[in-house]
């Protein structure tokens, strides 16, 4: 059957069967787009006969290494009875007069309890492990060899398809979409009747959906990659429990109407969320707006602009403490509202805030227009390949596609690689569409003569100057050495709009190296910026991932005042900076994310401000890798910039990791010791934010009166002892207070005392991390060589006798010292944590005391028998001793804590950013575990009188009764603090750079 006539075939079938799920949405592709390379399904369409096998034939053909990635779904009703699984880069499209519809019939097996999956998006062995370490429980039939998908799941996509689940499915869900970037949901309806919900878990962008009835509307946690997720033009409507029940996701809302549910936005017990909503309307909720868990956590950060209600009684519900924040009436505008850590200025810690801006309004809003704009009809696309373009990527298609351009407002890329010799440039009023970034591409050649030598930058592809240009779809590269390239330059208007966009870098998805190995003329930061707006240039930009290292930024601003919008904005991987704007004012960065990579982002800052005004930066992620290890101080620079409210700021650098080994498979929560030191930096005022998780700071426009005092007293002028060092950490002190430390980069091990000042003890090569004294004063070394990592003893005096001390099974010690973790990450990520019986998580605080509950079965005792180090399980990442990368409680932790068995020990849970103290048992189990001190950080140290000193930002120091006492402010972020010196009353503070102490 030709690809046209399959196509009427699903259209005749779909006029044959109407239904009321089609009657409700429009088709947004009427015809079929002509694209050779795509695959269009052969069902039968009727809603009767089982499509299951039609449809995945379709998605495992486009997924092979030489196809389109492209699926067409003809118009019609097509019945599943088990999961489709949507491969990897795979993209599936309806067409046709009316939206196909996939109907799961009444009670089908499988679906009718616990969670399962109409249609679900996999992954990869992303890790080479071999088999998946936590296969999905929510494929029907489950099949354990079924990898989900995860950070490395890139350009799948559903559109235009709608979902109708007929009775008795009570653990239906339509989608389960867990991804990364360029991944989304697109113009679909979700008829969910009996269902669970509509989509299960998220990943990066979901645009105009409308879920009608069934328990909730989406049901999910943090995506795969941790960045934000955005949702766009979508209704929520009839839903039985919540329109949104969610934790960790970084939730950003644009244009999104919630109706008829007893809660808007639920945040699971015991969990935090980072949540921004723009232009929200609730109506008729009878219970809360946003019900708000996990109170006075850094990590519970919510936000609105601009929502309206009518017929919310209380527009936001405290879950622990049942406090509320009513609404204005039967109909009220919420202007402005936050809750969570507030920054009264630059330079200041954070306190705990609930501003609520609320109005009354006699008459509800007409709703906004859409945030993104349509795409015009598919009859209107002319086609590149008809038009004389090749996109076979030897051919010049400069010439054919700029004619093209020229004489056609609308033009469609099907599948294929462009090659271009020179700048495409773009009318006022051009759209240029292509339906998969990762397989159309324009690009260049090395070499190519006009991008070549020194001068001004040159873009690939380059709007007019205003007018309301589009570009979706497509992929952008700018060869490897072209030194004026700019992949692309936007000097279009405030109606203009690139979406889905991808910027190629020098390894594509596949592992194909596009730039040269090992060629000289291969400069990392050798380009102009990616995407360079400009000149007065402005417009929506949504779903777009920047990670060229080659270029000098992935998304630069310029000169302009035009207005911009942001949405889910991936800037990653660049070696001076990942956004930059200069001369701006009135844009809006929403769900921004940014990524620094091990090897090419190490001094890298996030974002860049100069000489910028009127700016909104919310739900903004800043990660470094888990394997960085080089300090850095600050995720945001401000030169002469002010006027900029930062809302819902999260500066991190861990993530979650999942893989099998000989020792078994599972989860493991990585953590790097090298986040960034401080969120921001005021260049121009030299102030810093050392919280890394605040919901609200705004910087004023010019420096004005002094901010707001500090809640609690102020400690200023520590001591600083000696500085220069690389990284120190791993630290303890001898019986007589003799500090003991590692520059973990330089391998050496250093002691300080009043007495004899510096000292460096050891310079061997042995990877230490982590240092206890035993009785004899010998010093007990964990190090990180070997894949399991070591442990060994040392004499001060004579390092060089190195004593190597193997694992033994674990046994009662009841007169040493247990050695511990000071700081411990425990979260669920890359595993479905729901219980499919009750459908509730376990919270934050589970995961932390299960894992400290749990015995090791062996240990590392010290030569004198005075320490005991149980053996946490260690986690590799990578292909052998040398090159890979190991994790472990005590090797990601800054420094070790101690105490005998049947003592307190106090530790903090880093997931939930709070200090515990626990009974220590045995094999180092950890049991009784109570909150001692509402914020956590890097480390803890406990005086003799029961005072807490804990490390977060600046020093904090709790009574024994948990009441903040004071603050000691340190010149630089504190990372762990040891209690020392002659009489013990000495706290060392450990700086990334420099040691200071002060007397307590």
């Amino acid at each position: 059957m030709t690809m046209k006539a399959a196509f009427l075939v699903g259209t005749m079938l779909a006029a044959m069967a109407p239904t009321v799920a089609a009657a409700r949405s429009t088709s947004v592709y009427q015809s079929l787009p002509a694209d050779p390379r795509a695959v269009i399904v052969k069902g039968v369409g009727d809603g009767r006969v089982d499509d299951t096998a039609a449809l995945q034939q379709a998605i495992d053909a486009a997924a092979a290494p030489n196809a389109g990635g492209l699926v067409f779904v003809p118009s019609g009703r097509y019945r599943i009875s088990r999961s489709i699984l949507l491969r990897s880069g795979v993209r599936v499209f309806g067409v046709g007069k009316t939206r196909p519809v996939i109907v799961l019939g009444d009670n089908t097996p499988g679906f009718a309890s616990g969670i399962g999956a109409m249609v679900a998006f996999t992954g990869e062995d992303q890790f080479r492990s071999g088999k998946p370490a936590v296969p999905p429980r929510t494929t029907v039939p489950f099949d354990p060899t079924i990898f989900d998908a995860t950070q490395t799941t890139f350009y799948s996509a559903l559109s235009n398809v709608d979902f109708e689940i007929g009775e008795g499915n009570a653990g239906a869900v339509a989608v389960r979409f867990r991804v990364a970037q360029h991944a989304y949901l697109r113009h679909i309806d979700f008829h969910l009747g009996s269902g669970f919900a509509g989509v299960y878990q998220v990943g990066n962008a979901c645009e105009d959906l409308h879920f009608y009835g069934g328990r909730y509307g989406i049901v999910t946690e943090k995506t795969a990659p941790m960045w934000p997720f955005t949702l766009l033009d979508s209704t929520f409507e009839g839903q039985r429990d919540a329109a949104i029940r969610e934790h960790e996701v970084g939730l950003t809302l644009v244009n999104v109407a919630i109706r008829d549910t007893p809660v808007g936005i639920e945040i699971d017990r015991g969990y935090s969320d980072f949540l921004w909503g723009k232009d929200v309307r609730f109506e008729n909720i009878a219970k809360a707006g946003v019900l708000i868990s996990n109170e006075k956590d850094v990590h519970t950060k919510i936000g609105f602009d601009n929502a309206v209600a009518q017929n919310v009684p209380v527009f936001a519900r405290m879950r622990e403490s049942g406090t509320v924040v009513a609404g204005a009436g039967a109909r009220y505008r919420v202007r402005d509202f936050s809750y969570g850590l507030k920054l009264a200025g630059l330079g200041q810690m954070g306190e705990y805030a609930t501003d609520a801006d609320i109005v009354p309004l006699t008459r509800m809003p007409t709703a906004p227009a859409p945030a993104i704009r349509a795409m015009p009809p598919v009859s209107a696309w002319a086609n590149a390949h008809d038009l004389g373009a090749k996109g076979d990527g030897e051919a010049d298609d400069t010439a054919a596609l700029q004619r093209a351009i020229d004489t056609h407002r609308v033009l469609y890329l099907p599948a294929g690689r462009y090659r271009l010799t020179d700048t495409l440039k773009l009318r006022p009023d051009s759209v240029l569409i292509a339906l998969h970034p990762a397989r159309t591409r324009l690009f260049l050649r090395d070499d190519t003569p006009a991008f070549a030598g020194v001068g001004s930058p040159k873009a690939l592809l380059e709007s007019a100057k205003g007018g309301d240009a589009i570009v979706s779809g497509l992929g952008l590269w700018a060869g490897s050495i072209n030194p004026r390239a700019s992949a692309l330059v936007w000097k279009a208007g405030a109606a203009s709009m690139v979406n889905d966009v991808r910027i190629e870098g020098p390894v594509l998805r596949d592992g194909t190296m596009q730039a040269r190995p090992g060629d000289p003329r291969v400069r990392q930061d050798g380009q102009p910026a990616s995407i360079w707006v400009t000149d007065g240039g402005g417009g929506t930009f949504a779903a777009i991932w920047s990670p060229n290292t080659l270029a000098s930024a992935g998304f630069r601003v310029s000169d302009t005042t035009t207005p911009g919008h942001v949405y889910e904005l991936s800037a990653e991987h660049h070696y001076r900076h990942e956004i930059v704007l200069e001369n701006v004012a009135n844009w809006e960065f929403l769900g921004p994310q940014t990524e620094q990579e091990v090897r090419d982002g190490v001094n890298a800052v996030s974002t860049e401000f100069h000489d910028t005004r009127n700016i909104l930066f919310a739900n903004f992620h800043s990660y470094r890798v888990t394997r960085t290890a080089k300090p850095m101080d600050t995720a945001i620079r401000l030169f002469n910039s002010g006027d900029i409210r930062f809302r819902n700021v999260q500066v991190n650098a861990e993530s979650g990791f999942a893989s099998c080994d000989t020792k078994g498979c599972g989860t493991f929560a990585r953590a790097s010791k090298y986040p960034f030191d401080s969120a921001i930096t005021d260049m121009t005022r030299q102030q810093q934010v050392r919280e890394r998780d605040f919901a609200k700071l705004d910087v004023p426009a010019a420096p004005g009166a002094a901010a707001t005092a500090s809640a609690v007293p102020v400690t200023q002028g520590v001591e600083k002892l000696a500085d220069g060092f690389y990284s120190i950490a791993g630290a303890a002190t001898d019986a007589k207070g003799k500090l003991y430390f590692i520059d973990r980069f330089f391998n050496r091990i250093h002691g300080w005392s009043r007495a004899g000042g510096l000292e460096t003890i050891a310079d061997l090569p042995l990877d230490p991390v982590s240092l206890a004294v035993d009785r004899s004063g010998d010093l007990m070394v964990l190090s990180s060589a070997g894949r399991d990592g070591t442990v060994y003893s040392i004499d001060p005096a004579k390092p060089a006798a190195v004593r190597v001390i193997a694992p033994t099974p674990a046994r009662p010690h009841p007169s040493a010292t247990t050695l511990l973790p000071g700081n411990v990450w425990a979260n669920g990520e890359f595993d479905d944590r729901i219980d499919p019986k009750t459908y509730t998580y376990p919270t934050l605080a589970d995961f932390f005391t299960t894992k400290m509950g749990e015995a090791k079965p062996q240990e590392y005792v010290s030569p004198d028998g005075s320490l005991v180090l149980p053996a946490f399980r260690v986690w590799n990442q990578g292909p052998d001793d040398q090159q890979g990368w190991r994790w472990s409680d005590p090797l990601d932790a800054y420094g070790l804590v101690g105490a005998a068995p049947g003592a307190r020990v106090t530790l903090t849970n880093a997931s939930e950013n709070r200090t515990y103290s626990g009974l220590v048992g045995a094999g180092g189990s950890v049991t009784d575990l109570k909150i001692v001190a509402d914020r956590g950080g890097e480390s803890v140290a406990r005086g003799a009188d029961g005072t807490l000193y804990v490390a977060n930002g600046q020093v904090f120091v709790y009574a024994p009764s948990g009441a903040l006492l004071r603050r000691i402010d340190v010149p630089e972020r504190p990372l762990q603090l040891v209690l020392g010196g002659r009489d013990g009353r000495t706290l060392f503070i450990l700086t990334h750079h420099a040691l200071f102490a002060t007397e307590v």
